[in-house]
């Protein structure tokens, strides 16, 4: 492995990859299809070479965008997708029954317009199915060839030990940033002793912490922040005025918030990788320069002293969200 790389599942990938959900869902109204098209294909040409992406992302239009898209590039980048979360209207729930993994393959499979998918999540933990069956499901697809590996998203340690004595995981993926550490509270050396990649999205807070959200009142009724108390009225003025000052830190540094929130992500061991996401061109550009950029580490531990756990305003999610969540959680201050 060259000191440019980074391993998931046997593949040596750029640390920096793509969260291509806000191209289809998420953060308000999706850029046209064209314009996602135009990101992509963009994305490839800079480097980026792990794409990311999942069923209910827009329902499955993130899947298809990308299959239309770069079906004629499959060879230049490593491809994710989750299956696991299901919505009946305003109701969403968790399915990760072996039949449910098994269509959902199939389906990720054809909206993708490929033959293999290099990473394969359960989105969620389900409590109702016992973690071998759900991990055969993924072993029989891996075996089948329509899987190259398997990974689990928002999983507690235990329980990715309990999955990984049955089938080696590929890849944890769950939530990372200066302001959300859930996972130093055991995944992440969890993962880092049984050489299981670690995959943080949101490295940047929801867009947060590139320092360039004013109020978030401003933002449309569909865009998730909206329902997540770190963005509310009571919190924001307290959350923002931490990310003024990890900009002015970056800013001294030489370097974009949003490349010393990244850097500091990547710092916290070789196996970890992020995923941020975006539909902005130059933001893309800027997101996968944060690599190998010489921040000095008095300036890396500066930022994780600033934004943290103890110094944020406000939980990751809801309440309604926070029950799905099988990460560890930080006992209430």
């Amino acid at each position: 492995m060259t000191t440019d790389t980074r391993t998931i599942a046997g593949a040596e990938l750029h640390p920096v990859g793509l969260g291509c959900m806000n191209l289809s869902w998420a953060y308000g109204t999706p850029p046209s299809r064209e314009d996602g098209a135009r990101l992509l294909h963009r994305a490839l040409d800079l480097g980026c070479n792990h794409l990311d992406t999942a069923r209910i992302y827009g329902a499955g239009e993130n899947e298809a965008l990308i299959g239309e898209t770069l079906r004629a590039r499959r060879g230049e980048f490593f491809l994710a997708s989750k299956c696991g979360i299901t919505v009946d209207g305003p109701r969403r729930g968790v399915d990760c029954s072996p039949r449910a993994i098994e269509t959902a393959i199939d389906e990720s499979l054809r909206l993708l317009r490929a033959d293999r998918i290099d990473l394969y999540y359960m989105h969620r933990f389900d409590p109702k199915v016992p973690i071998a069956d759900s991990v055969g499901a993924m072993a029989r697809a891996i075996e089948a060839g329509k899987i190259g590996a398997y990974g689990v998203s928002e999983w507690s340690a235990r329980h990715v030990r309990e999955a990984h004595a049955v089938h080696p995981v590929g890849a944890v993926q769950t939530e990372y940033s200066l302001w959300t550490r859930n996972v130093e509270l055991g995944v992440l050396e969890t993962c880092r002793e049984l050489g299981i990649a670690l995959v943080a999205f949101s490295p940047l807070g929801r867009g947060a912490l590139a320092g360039l959200l004013e109020d978030p009142a401003t933002l449309e009724d569909s865009d998730l922040r909206t329902k997540m108390p770190r963005f509310n009225a009571d919190n924001w003025p307290h959350n923002r005025a931490l990310i003024e000052s990890l900009a002015a830190l970056a800013l001294e540094a030489g370097v974009t918030a949003a490349q010393l929130a990244l850097a500091w992500v990547l710092s916290r061991g070789d196996h970890v990788h992020v995923i941020p996401g975006t539909t902005s061109l130059p933001h893309m550009a800027d997101n996968q320069a944060a690599w190998g950029l010489p921040i000095p580490p008095d300036v890396l531990e500066a930022a994780g002293a600033l934004l943290n756990e103890d110094t944020v305003a406000g939980h990751r999610y809801h309440d309604a969200i926070r029950s799905t969540i099988d990460t560890e959680e930080f006992e209430p201050a």
